[in-house]
């Protein structure tokens, strides 16, 4: 099987979360900041290394918020000039569209970016503000940092799905999906929890 995009050499390794991740990402915003200006409204640590003590597969995750996808060009232009390259294939131009969903599937699409070879792995996910997929990602991580159970729980369950499927990330890939849904519906009742109690939350 060819190697795809966030798959280390030897097939799905999920860590120790890893201290140095919040530092490499601050790193790589600095410098995606640096590169697209203003065309990137928002640059922000996604995905299992944005939060602290969760096992991930050692691929820093960052999301890109853009006003729209008219700006692509501009934006495959820049991220062109420091050796970033779009990703091939169907998962890096629509996320997984949740089960259940109502609404257009443009709402999940994206741009997935990836760094020059030899670079630190990352993934750069650039997405369209106020879409759902915006919101989908940030939610995620901010319940399992605010969720100690939850994120205890799903820790072991990528341990055991990575342990199942150690060389085939497609599958690894497939499984998490509706996990992940399932995830999102707690998340979103602990959303609207915090809404009516007043907490302020960057969703």
């Amino acid at each position: 099987m060819a190697r795809q995009a966030g798959m280390p050499d030897g097939g799905v390794v999920v860590k120790p979360y890893q201290e140095t991740w919040p530092r490499e990402f601050e790193t790589l915003a600095r410098r995606l900041t640096r590169t697209l200006g203003p065309l990137a409204l928002r640059v922000d640590h996604i995905g299992s290394t944005s939060v602290p003590g969760l096992p991930a597969k050692d691929v820093i995750d960052v999301q890109v918020i853009v006003t729209s996808v008219e700006s692509t060009p501009a934006i495959t232009d820049a991220m062109r000039r420091i050796g970033y390259q779009l990703r091939a294939g169907e998962w890096n131009q629509r996320d997984h569209v949740p089960a259940g969903w109502q609404g257009s599937d443009s709402e999940w699409d994206k741009l997935v970016f990836g760094p020059p070879n030899g670079e630190r792995p990352t993934n750069v996910h650039v997405r369209v503000q106020g879409r759902a997929n915006e919101r989908y990602a940030l939610l995620f991580r901010d319940y399992l940092r605010a969720n100690g159970r939850a994120r205890q729980a799903w820790a072991k369950f990528k341990l055991r799905l990575a342990s199942r499927f150690p060389n085939d990330l497609a599958a690894y890939g497939q499984l998490k999906d509706p996990a992940t849904d399932l995830l999102i519906v707690a998340a979103n009742e602990w959303a609207e929890r915090q809404r009516q109690e007043g907490v302020p939350l960057r969703l």
